[in-house]
């Protein structure tokens, strides 16, 4: 019998609310707040094999000869952080030919609906050994994941489900990390009262969420102004346009701060373009802000969200097939934030503008070229 997800019955609900999305956990705040401040258990120097705690899956049931077939359903490579990724991965797979059959790709493009399509493609075919998701977002994905996982081994990273199905979900700390990291710092460095202006890229997925719920609950605890939340699709020209008006309209903003850094730069450059002075910030790990950064002797922080994870599925899933545990039901792995005091050890000239300076790539086959560098 073929997998089936009611598709239509489903997005009708998310998008009339029917099924509740709670991004606003304060017990999973606590928890990841203290989980900043765990040592990483594992291999020194390969943090993508690391992590923070947690038990050991017993994967044995799953057990069988290989060489395997690993099949990925993307959310997509609809943005320069998931570029990276996705060329780390890539030379994961390369790294394990001798335990790797096949890998077999498929880019959802962005879209719930191709996503689900995509899993039910893999899950009738009978050509995939094992499955990895990087969903695109949560609600929406989590039928399709728990019903595949009823057919096969199903590994969950980045963005997650809410299930229990996989055998792991793989993530560094996640979303209230993040949003705890950069919104701390900047409630630091600006005066009580002070006005902030949120840059966000899309509703719905989980772990960006998690990033503007931990923010809004810092800046509201230190008596932060929030003056707009917007989402920029991750555009470059949008970012510049949406600083550009809250600019004209209260004159100064203390701080942007971001739930995702590619569009960290346009965000500066409208703030030169009006002759104002940089504002405190926060971006992420690419090249293009941290040169900036240090070029300008900005007043910033870089939480990440590091490239290095898309590493660890492939990992998993050859362990998995080999009847090895790994650490689940959550893999947390380690989740570093770059601060002036480590920003020069990260910039790297010879790296496009756009990469990501974490993506634990420099000892693998054909760095820097693959990933676009000198």
């Amino acid at each position: 019998m073929k997998t089936q997800i009611g598709l239509t019955a489903l997005l009708a609900a998310l998008s009339t609310g029917a099924i509740a999305q709670n991004f606003n956990d304060p017990a999973e705040f606590e928890r990841q707040k203290a989980l900043l401040t765990v040592a990483p258990q594992g291999p020194e120097g390969k943090p993508w094999e690391q992590n923070l705690g947690g038990e050991k899956v017993d994967t044995a049931k799953y057990k069988k000869p290989g060489p395997y077939k690993l099949c990925f359903s993307n959310a997509g490579v609809n943005n320069p952080w998931r570029v990276v990724g996705f060329t780390n991965m890539q030379a994961e797979v390369d790294a394990n030919k001798a335990d790797i059959a096949s890998f077999t790709h498929a880019d959802a493009e962005g879209k719930d609906d191709k996503q689900i399509s995509d899993i039910n493609a893999f899950v009738n075919s009978g050509q995939c050994d094992v499955l990895i998701v990087s969903p695109n977002t949560t609600a929406a994905l989590t039928p399709a994941v728990e019903a595949a996982a009823k057919k096969l081994p199903v590994v969950v990273f980045d963005r997650g489900v809410d299930s229990k199905a996989p055998v792991t979900f793989i993530n560094p700390i996640g979303g209230y990390g993040f949003g705890i990291q950069g919104a701390s710092f900047i409630a630091e460095k600006i005066p009580a009262g002070g006005a902030v202006l949120a840059l966000r890229i899309l509703p719905g997925v989980d772990v960006l969420e998690n990033r503007w719920a931990a923010a809004e609950r810092i800046f509201k605890e230190k008596g932060i102004k929030v003056v707009g939340a917007e989402f920029t699709n991750g555009d470059n020209a949008k970012t510049k346009a949406i600083v550009e008006d809250y600019l004209n309209r209260f004159g100064k903003i203390d701080g942007v701060w971001m739930d995702a850094g590619a569009t960290a730069v346009a965000a500066l450059e409208a703030f030169e373009d009006a002759g104002k002075p940089y504002p405190v910030i926060n971006g992420e790990d690419q090249q293009d802000f941290l040169q900036k950064w240090k070029k300008n002797k900005l007043t910033a922080i870089a939480p990440t969200y590091p490239t290095y994870q898309w590493r660890t599925p492939v990992i998993a899933a050859i362990r998995i097939l080999k009847g090895e545990p790994v650490v689940g039901p959550t893999w947390k792995l380690p989740q570093p934030a770059i601060t002036a005091e480590t920003l020069d050890k990260f910039v790297n000239d010879k790296m496009p503008p756009l990469h990501y300076a974490l993506c634990g790539c420099e000892q693998m086959a054909n760095y820097p070229a693959r990933w676009g560098g000198k």
